[in-house]
């Protein structure tokens, strides 16, 4: 009797933290993706910042599909979600390409990871209504890291500009319909 109410209480603690762990995973994913940047693993940096969106994207859907959202669990996402979509794409493309522009590279690399920070925080306080506020900072980080795919071909210079209307669309005031 009194093994099963442990094992019955572990699974429900397990299970009310499953989308915690998933958003940890996206947080940790993230991180990795920003120190193998930093370490010249541009490749490995994009992988991982790919898997980091999987990681994001399951877990809100966990959350809600097992009705264990939480205000913990909502700034928890997004802070996993300035590193995993701020500083790593930030620093992917820094470590790429924008070096080369010497401080406008470095301006626009913070620039994007402020606006990234900005449209979290405001995020965090507007009540969800079915629509987001500006690109959410998991779209623009994927963005930003599908077009350092395009180094090969995309003029060098063009890069500043990417980064700058990233950061820009995601501090705008245009509504997207949540999907």
């Amino acid at each position: 009797m009194f093994h099963s109410n442990v094992i019955d209480q572990t699974i429900k603690k397990l299970r009310s933290q499953t989308a915690n762990l998933l958003t940890l995973l996206n947080l940790g994913l993230g991180g990795f993706a920003t120190l193998v940047a930093i370490n010249g693993q541009l490749n490995l940096s994009v992988i991982l910042i790919f898997i980091a969106a999987l990681a994001d994207r399951f877990d809100g859907l966990i959350a809600r599909k097992l009705n264990i959202e939480s205000d913990l669990g909502k700034q928890l996402d997004s802070m996993s979600d300035i590193v995993s979509f701020g500083v790593a794409p930030a620093i992917l493309l820094y470590q790429g390409v924008l070096h080369s522009f010497g401080y406008p590279g470095l301006f626009f690399t913070v620039f994007y990871i402020g606006c990234g920070a900005f449209r979290l925080a405001r995020f965090n306080i507007t009540e969800s209504n079915g629509f987001f506020t500006g690109l959410p900072i998991t779209a623009a980080g994927c963005l930003a890291t599908l077009s350092y795919l395009a180094l090969p071909i995309l003029p060098s210079h063009l890069y500043l500009f990417i980064i700058l209307i990233l950061a820009l669309f995601m501090i705008a005031s245009f509504r997207l319909k949540k999907f």
